[in-house]
């Protein structure tokens, strides 16, 4: 408690002095005149920023729920001090540099979550994964189209399609992290939840950029109508980059981490991995797809045999190696999804009754994966509940969401992009407790 106390006085402290010395209005003002921004405002918000991030973390993490829901929590906070009277810190939300920092932090985010995932086993999750990741994507799409349809009669169609695509998301992290704290790892519904879970976020990724490709044909057009034709072009070109990135970006890495390997400089397999990865997300936003696919698809390919040259790596997990970096850079992301929630919107009953009833969808869209186990005896329920936590990866679709344009107009209006947050907030709270419960009966593993 005490080491808490000593940060909040910190972030207290450097709150205090943006707000006496203007530092967030010098670089907001700096940024819009000329695109120059002042180093000491940037620096002093990332401060802010860091120190909200692992302040939130660590509060719930001593309250047994995952760290990155405090980030969240912490940003709104922050987001909504103008209730207070403190207005200095409202060039967050909107500042060029910490955006890029934002955007950076996702890539390594996805990054991290293909390092983590296995290429051989995802190609071998079973029939059962298969199936089940297939409901759990087809389902909440299904579901989330109606809500957002019923609840917001006059948005365009793409708005309810991109709200469907956001309760597809899985974040197999959070599952992944209670059932190893269950000791439940071992189980045949631990893997069949973790193998649907690393499907699902190949197809979300795929949809997203499928559903990304489709609004910006239409804004690129001069109607609201998209043909049949751009929408194969989209699909084909999401599934052909995969496939190739997996080949040759699985061919390339291993050369360039070989070359590598006996050089004198230091830290080159961290620059050589982070080349990897911002070379692939980098050609997917080229080919018009989001970069995230492409930073998944360069984790994705990277083994642990591909840093056997390097020998001082040899205690090391290999899926740590950009740990360091993204440790600085990923909470950036979650901090100023919660910067851009409106407390505003929550005296809004129908902003209520919109993430409520998301949240309802999201819950019962992954029930329905239970009917794609076909082991007899194995716990459903338990597996569809391991399939509901959105977590980072329903913010990074909300993000999309809040960021894509038509005709000017972002697709998440502030108040469905509130909604969506305590959609990914609900789900994410619901899922450890439940699996607790429905784990608790079973021997756990010695």
């Amino acid at each position: 408690m005490r080491r808490l106390l000593v940060l909040l006085a910190l972030l207290a402290f450097m709150v205090f002095l943006i707000s006496y010395g203007h530092g967030g209005a010098d670089h907001s003002e700096g940024a819009a005149e000329g695109g120059h921004t002042s180093v000491y405002g940037f620096l002093f918000q990332v401060v802010v920023i860091l120190l909200a991030a692992k302040i939130g973390g660590e509060l719930f993490e001593t309250m047994k729920q995952p760290a990155v829901l405090g980030e969240l929590v912490l940003g709104m906070m922050l987001g909504n001090l103008q209730l207070a009277g403190i207005t200095a810190l409202e060039s967050f939300k909107t500042d060029p540099a910490l955006v890029l920092f934002g955007e950076i932090g996702v890539i390594l985010l996805l990054f991290e979550v293909g390092l983590e995932s296995n290429l051989k086993s995802l190609l071998a999750v079973g029939a059962s994964a298969t199936i089940v990741a297939a409901l759990g994507v087809i389902a909440p799409i299904g579901l989330g189209y109606g809500v957002s349809a019923w609840f917001l009669p006059d948005a365009a169609w793409y708005v309810h399609l991109f709200a469907g695509a956001t309760l597809a998301a899985t974040s197999v992290g959070i599952t992944a992290r209670v059932l190893k704290d269950l000791r439940k790892m071992h189980t045949k519904e631990a893997r069949i939840i973790l193998g649907a879970a690393v499907v699902d976020d190949v197809l979300g990724l795929i949809i997203l950029a499928v559903v990304s490709g489709l609004i910006s044909s239409i804004n690129a057009g001069s109607s609201g109508e998209i043909s049949l034709g751009p929408v194969m072009l989209i699909i084909g070109k999401s599934v052909v980059f995969l496939v190739v990135a997996v080949l040759a970006g699985g061919y390339v890495g291993r050369l360039v981490l070989d070359a590598g390997a006996k050089s004198k400089v230091g830290g080159m397999a961290v620059v050589l991995t982070i080349c990897h990865c911002f070379s692939l997300a980098g050609l997917a936003e080229l080919l018009g797809l989001a970069p995230i696919v492409g930073a998944f698809a360069a984790g994705l390919v990277l083994t642990e045999r591909d840093y056997e040259g390097y020998t001082h790596m040899s205690h090391e997990k290999f899926q740590e190696i950009v740990a360091p970096i993204s440790s600085v850079l990923v909470p950036v992301f979650f901090v100023l999804m919660g910067l851009r929630v409106d407390l505003h919107s929550f005296a809004d009953i129908h902003v209520l009754e919109l993430a409520a009833a998301l949240s309802v969808a999201a819950i019962i869209g992954k029930q329905v994966c239970a009917l794609g186990v076909l082991e007899k005896g194995l716990n459903r329920i338990a597996i569809g509940v391991g399939m509901i936590p959105r977590g980072e990866v329903g913010l990074i679709f909300a993000k999309y969401g809040a960021s894509l344009m038509v005709a000017g107009i972002p697709v998440f209006s502030p108040d469905v992009f509130s909604a969506m947050v305590v959609m990914v907030m609900i789900t994410t709270l619901a899922t450890p407790p439940l699996l607790k419960l429905l784990f608790s009966k079973e021997p756990a593993e010695a």
